[in-house]
């Protein structure tokens, strides 16, 4: 009976596309871009992340930030790989979105819905608390 628990409780669910541990950072100058930060976990087979969008943004692309030396730099990036049962994390200095031409009625603390696209034909919607330039990044 013992054995038979232990084996049903050793079965796992198959990994689910998801996103968590999002936000979006608003800019400091309202006519300057926000930028998204967020967890993204792979689900049963790869897949590719397209794009990411809000209906609060004209436009947004997926970037990099990098630095070599004392120099950073940023640079868009296309699609990008998102393997089965992967972590893969956009936080600051790193992979993030740009959002572009946010509509000024945007203040700290509200949330806004983000679209990820991806190659098969998934989307998931996820709510992104909003903070100010400044503040600190959610903890979860």
């Amino acid at each position: 009976m013992v054995a038979a628990a232990l084996a049903v409780g050793g079965c796992s669910q198959p990994p689910v596309l998801s996103v968590d541990k999002g936000y979006v950072r608003l800019a400091a100058i309202p006519s300057r871009p926000a930028a998204a930060y967020f967890t993204i976990h792979g689900g049963p087979a790869d897949t590719t992340l397209l794009s990411v969008s809000s209906d609060v943004s004209v436009k947004s692309e997926l970037h990099e930030s990098m630095t070599s030396g004392n120099m950073a730099t940023m640079k868009p990036i296309g699609d990008l790989a998102i393997p089965a049962a992967s972590t893969t994390v956009f936080k600051p200095g790193g992979k993030h979105v740009m959002l572009f031409d946010m509509n000024p009625g945007i203040k700290p603390g509200r949330a806004v819905t983000l679209t990820f696209t991806f190659s098969n034909n998934q989307r998931v919607l996820y709510d992104a608390p909003t903070i100010a330039a400044g503040a600190p990044a959610p903890t979860e």
